[in-house]
């Protein structure tokens, strides 16, 4: 054990992390601060845990919840009193939403120096709210055997509570008296021997999983239904997606992919899948003439706005397998919600034991339609010359090695995939933070991703980037290599496909915003490589092989306004031709 006897802040706090040890928690990041001073540097002594200590605190946020949304194990992440801790917000609630085991240390001041003035201090008491798995405030450090066994159960409930019921952040406050440094003070003598083998019975919590029954004599009984793999990033998606096209075969149903799925880089597993459906809806007779009675949703909603009005247009009844109980229909429909982890499904007895159904014409009807959507937009899109951003995401899909992680920023990169990328076996690993579905923190959750990782990659826009700069700050703490894919329409390219951008004014300078920022500039600034985007056969050259460490800007200029007509005439004619 890893404890330190200098004084009673130093063994709380010594205790403390070696328990978060022991009970999994391999990676913590430090933001620097003088209250949160033990915890530092226990973190830092221990020999079984990485430190990264990184300057702003919302940056460290994000480069936290990247790693840990990569691992799927609880990450902790420190910071000292006052406002430091509010900025962890925007975070908080994307782990919240994402369900993302975060572990949030907030110092404190003690009791007694709190609404005095005496600065550095805010109301820390439930700072998140009700996005926290779990809180709670620890005691004030005290050396006594009794004091000692509390801290310890604490820790061990903290991390489990970021796992279950389901994963999400905890929050941690730590009130600390002074001496806030490692000074030497006297500490009970018995102490030392008697915590020689303190943590030793810690046994890391596992997740829980229910197994709930499933209605398949319900299902077998429709012909026309649909299977909905939405956005989802589980532990494991070999077995995710082995399961939902086990099932699909069983029933015989279509499996419409989102492109932030598992689903939909595997489709070598699954002979039904569907992954033209925004293109395919759009055309009103056959979207019509398509309309479920039976659907089965994994994950939350693709983000296609033609899918969701079709969704809420057919009213069929709606199965959702998902492990936990957060409600998922944001279509507010007949929805009957199964506790059932989707993995389950590969193993399930009552699902091997059913005989593959022949397919319907049904479902003839959807793989005809993908096959058509599939060939036109390869087509299309391999004989365009135009810098149209779209075409970045169906690039990325054909050209990346095996596995390698994606990170996706919100707005329009996350529709580019949804819309573009096409179906394949290279096994992406796609993240994106779709739970809160911001653009903040955009670059550190990449590095985060990124950190101790094959090269990896982010598709970003120019404003998602600017929002995140100082994500460039965690360079020389970052270990491996992130090419960050930036599009550079000047501007917010979502909103000129929204209705407001036919109001200008005030829409240029209140809705686009454009900062006309010169990145390569701000790359030089940070000591990260920038690159022009030449053309079509620069980007590809400039993507393979990539490169094996440091952070890389590859920036590619777009017109967004000739970029929106683009995806409206491209998605409108993909299944016409």
């Amino acid at each position: 054990m890893t404890i330190d006897f200098r004084n009673a802040n130093a063994l709380w706090s010594s205790v403390l992390v070696e328990a978060l040890v022991r009970s999994g928690v391999a990676t913590v990041v430090v933001c620097p601060g003088s209250r949160s001073g033990p915890l530092a540097v226990a973190c830092a002594r221990h020999p079984h845990i990485e430190a990264i200590p990184v300057l702003d605190e919302r940056s460290a946020a994000f480069f936290a919840l990247g790693i840990a949304k990569r691992m799927g194990k609880p990450v902790g992440l420190i910071c000292t009193s006052g406002t430091a801790a509010a900025n962890f917000y925007p975070v908080i609630a994307e782990a919240h939403e994402s369900r993302v085991p975060l572990l949030v240390l907030s110092a404190d001041r003690p009791p007694e120096l709190r609404d005095c003035r005496a600065g550095q201090a805010i109301d820390q008491v439930k700072l998140y709210g009700t996005y926290p798995n779990w809180y709670a405030e620890l005691a004030l450090p005290f050396a006594s055997l009794d004091m000692l066994r509390y801290l310890r159960q604490t820790a061990v409930q903290a991390v489990r509570q970021c796992l279950q019921p389901h994963p999400g952040p905890v929050h941690l406050n730590v009130p600390l008296r002074d001496p806030l440094a490692p000074v030497s003070e006297p500490l009970p003598a018995e102490l030392e021997g008697a915590l020689v083998n303190f943590c030793d019975e810690i046994v890391p919590p596992q997740r829980l999983e229910p197994n709930a029954s499933l209605p398949f004599s319900v299902w077998e009984q429709v012909e026309r239904g649909i299977i909905l793999a939405g956005v989802a990033q589980p532990s494991e998606p070999e077995l995710y997606a082995r399961a939902i096209a086990a099932l699909a075969v069983a029933l015989g149903w279509p499996v419409l992919a989102e492109g932030l799925s598992p689903v939909r880089n595997r489709a070598g597993l699954n002979p039904y899948l569907v992954a033209g459906y925004d293109a395919i809806l759009r055309d009103r007779m056959l979207a019509r003439s398509l309309a479920p009675r039976q659907i089965i949703q994994f994950g939350t909603l693709p983000t296609s706005k033609e899918l969701r009005a079709w969704l809420a247009a057919a009213d069929a009844q709606c199965w959702i397998l998902d492990a936990r109980y957060d409600n998922l229909d944001p279509l507010h429909g007949r929805t009957t919600h199964l506790a059932h982890a989707p993995q389950l499904l590969a193993r399930s007895p009552a699902l091997a034991a059913r005989s593959p159904r022949p397919p319907s014409s049904y479902l003839r009807q959807w793989l005809v339609a993908e096959q058509r959507v599939q060939t036109a937009m390869a087509r299309t899109l391999s004989d365009l010359d135009a810098p149209f951003a779209g075409k970045i995401a169906w690039l990325l899909a054909q050209l990346l090695p095996q596995e390698t992680p994606i990170i996706v920023a919100n707005s329009t990169p996350v529709r580019d995939v949804e819309w573009f990328w096409p179906p394949g076996d290279r096994r992406m690993h796609m993240f994106c933070n779709r739970g809160a579905n911001g653009i903040d923190g955009t670059l550190a959750t990449a590095l985060g991703i990124a950190h101790r990782q094959q090269s990896s990659v982010l598709l970003t826009g120019d404003l998602a980037l600017l929002h995140d700069t100082t994500g460039f700050l965690l360079r020389d703490r970052f270990v491996g290599h992130l090419t960050i894919v930036l599009v550079n329409n000047n501007g917010g390219g979502i909103f000129e496909q929204l209705p407001i951008a036919q109001f200008d004014p005030p829409f240029e300078e209140f809705f686009a915003t454009p900062q006309s920022a010169n990145f390569a500039k701000l790359c030089a600034a940070y000591g990260v490589e920038h690159c022009h985007v030449r053309d079509w056969s620069h980007f590809e050259d400039l993507l393979t092989p990539l490169p094996t460490d440091g952070i890389r800007l590859l920036e590619f200029h777009s017109d967004r306004r000739a970029d929106a007509r683009w995806r409206q005439q491209l998605l409108a004619k993909f299944y016409s031709q």
